[in-house]
């Protein structure tokens, strides 16, 4: 167990370089979160990757749809909740077709692109958000596709629309 946190750990930190990896330094440090997106370098990584256009099975996307009013009345766990169940699903979806990844350029963004997807969703499901209402359940009827550059692009939507606004609701507890 001690083992498997300490990798955890490691990761993380491989991933985000400078930045602060302890939520609270997540929620109030606006930098270390655009830091730790790395979505355009990979999207880069896949156009030199010809091994890419099309994966070998299809990926479920994050829900990224939101209605605004609908939103604003969720509580912070609702949010939290709504955001780690995409996160998670994408991040199985993610292992799943890795495992069927020929070896290359493929693989290595696959690896990658699983790796910050679960170091995003360590942070969600450590922040501290106190309360009732946490649904881990998804917001939409989940949609899947086998093009990486469309999960990619999804995936940023997630963390710059959702998450970024959850993060909004949370800078009170700022120093």
């Amino acid at each position: 167990m001690a083992l498997s946190r300490l990798l955890l750990l490691c990761m993380v930190a491989s991933e985000v370089r400078d930045a602060e990896t302890r939520p609270i330094d997540f929620v109030c440090d606006r930098e270390s979160r655009r830091d730790m997106n790395t979505v355009a370098e990979m999207e880069a990584a896949l156009a030199d990757c010809d091994a890419l256009k099309t994966l070998p099975s299809p990926i479920q996307l994050p829900c990224i749809k939101v209605h605004k009013a609908s939103w604003e009345r969720k509580l912070a766990q609702e949010k939290r909740g709504d955001i780690a169940a995409s996160l998670g699903a994408l991040y199985g979806s993610v292992r799943v077709v890795k495992t069927q990844s020929q070896p290359g350029c493929a693989s290595a963004l696959l690896e990658r692109l699983e790796r910050t997807v679960n170091n995003y969703l360590h942070i969600v499901t450590h922040l501290d958000i106190r309360g009732s209402g946490e649904s881990p359940l998804l917001s939409c009827t989940p949609q899947s596709t086998q093009s990486l550059s469309t999960v990619l692009w999804t995936f940023s939507r997630l963390i710059t629309g959702k998450l970024e606004w959850l993060m909004a609701d949370l800078t009170h507890g700022c120093p």
